[in-house]
């Protein structure tokens, strides 16, 4: 893919941000910086008394590399405060609210003023261009609507775009695949994992969703890895593009990768991205961006919550070199895991997504899999659910999964007990999959 301009996709392509120079982008970032550090300050008692108590004001702020010196904010900040604590603007300012499912808590509570709605149409908007889409596609999208940021973001972005939405959120997947052929969707925005549930019900009903209208899949919400990627591009035949994003931080549209698919563009005039060591926190140079580190986050333009310094316990690599496709902004390579979602099996340091590598695209294995943890004593034990294709033989379960067990071993170094299920027994999502499940008592 050559270099794009913006006379070539009717100016959706910002080419003042995108290939903005590093030196005018670090300058905006800090202007950006120190209003939302001010705006935090005066309006959200908790990171007033963060800061008071390391002895810093806003007006302090003299560089980007000052960033180092400012506190974290975590996951449990927002629980903490919840509902509405960490919010900088008062609830009847706000023109929405979305929240996590609160499945293992309190839920995460995000508001956004009407600005922040129209940055975050904006950033979608542009997140899809830079996937491919253009205005007058049909975009197909199958996130979930309600609390989930997915579904609304994508629309709104969409919207923005030009492009004519489908709003069909999860579920009803035999109808999916009917409005997707009939609609003649040009677009697919899902999670990876109900892409390929997609697929399979296509398949099961001979409908072959390679010689429908769809050349973008826009996926994200949950990892995934490349042999995912192939996958769904195989059997799809679209060009599956990675979308990051999250609640806390905004929702979809944090960052996005383009048709080289040689990183995410992380859209820098709205975020701040620092990688850090998980252990200590230290912060990672930019000599250090080969090696791998947890993405921390700060957001530039958000009103309703600003955002200082999150850290979103996602481990990847940043490539500041200038993409093929002429945009500057700072490249989020795939992330390999989460640093809460590592497991350790006596002693490795694992995370699902390894795993996934090894099972997705293996003969004979459908791309359908849980993780079963469990404690044996002082030991950690992973026990891997996996599907067979439907031509598989049930008496040949037994040999793929020593087989299956024999590559785990092999590649990522630990020993597993894997078990081959048939057919449609492993759970489906319309929406994030459940990878891990983790039986172990708390606290043993």
């Amino acid at each position: 893919m050559g270099a794009i301009t913006a006379n070539e996709i009717g100016g959706y392509f910002d080419a003042a941000a995108e290939t903005m120079p590093r030196e005018q982008l670090a300058e905006l970032q800090l202007n950006r910086l120190r209003d939302t550090l001010r705006n935090a300050y005066d309006n959200v008692p908790m990171q007033r008394t963060r800061l008071d108590a390391l002895g810093i004001a806003p007006d302090d702020l003299c560089s980007i590399d000052d960033l180092k010196h400012l506190p974290f904010t975590v996951k449990a900040d927002l629980r903490d405060h919840y509902p509405f604590g960490m919010f900088a603007r008062p609830i009847d300012k706000l023109a929405r609210l979305h929240a996590s499912s609160g499945t293992t808590g309190k839920p995460t509570v995000v508001g956004y003023t009407q600005a922040d709605l129209d940055t975050w149409a904006l950033l979608m908007a542009r997140t899809l261009m830079c996937a491919g889409a253009r205005p007058g596609d049909v975009v197909h999208n199958a996130y979930g609507y309600g609390l989930f940021t997915g579904g609304l973001g994508a629309h709104y972005g969409a919207e923005r775009l030009g492009a004519v939405v489908v709003p069909m959120s999860g579920g009803s997947t035999e109808r999916q695949v009917a409005l997707i052929m009939d609609f003649r969707a040009r677009v697919l925005c899902a999670t990876p994992s109900y892409a390929l549930a997609i697929a399979e019900v296509a398949e099961a009903q001979g409908v072959d969703l390679r010689k429908s209208a769809l050349q973008v899949g826009l996926f994200g919400a949950e990892p995934w890895s490349q042999a995912m990627r192939a996958e769904i591009e195989a059997r799809i035949g679209l060009k599956a593009i990675d979308n990051y994003g999250l609640s806390e931080v905004m929702g979809p549209g944090v960052a996005c990768e383009c048709p080289c698919q040689n990183g995410l563009h992380g859209w820098e005039d709205h975020f701040l991205f620092e990688l850090i060591d998980p252990e200590t926190g230290a912060v990672r140079g930019q000599d250090d961006d080969s090696e791998a580190g947890e993405l921390v986050i700060t957001t530039l333009s958000k009103q309703a919550l600003p955002m200082i310094r999150y850290r979103t316990r996602d481990i990847t690599r940043l490539e500041r070199a200038r993409c093929d496709c002429g945009r500057t902004h700072v490249r989020i390579l795939r992330i390999t895991g989460r640093n809460d979602d590592m497991l350790i099996v006596r002693g490795v340091n694992v995370y699902p997504s390894q795993i996934e590598a090894v099972l997705v695209g293996l003969p004979r294995l459908a791309p359908h899999y849980q993780l079963v943890v469990r404690r044996d004593g002082k030991l950690d034990r992973v026990e891997v659910e996996v599907e067979a294709q439907p031509a598989v033989a049930a008496d040949n379960y037994a040999a793929i999964a020593r087989e299956v067990a024999h590559h785990i071993k092999s590649l990522v170094g630990i020993s597993t007990e894997v078990i081959v299920k048939a057919p449609g027994e492993i759970p489906r999502s319309m929406g994030k999959a459940v990878r891990v499940r983790d039986l172990r008592e708390k606290g043993a």
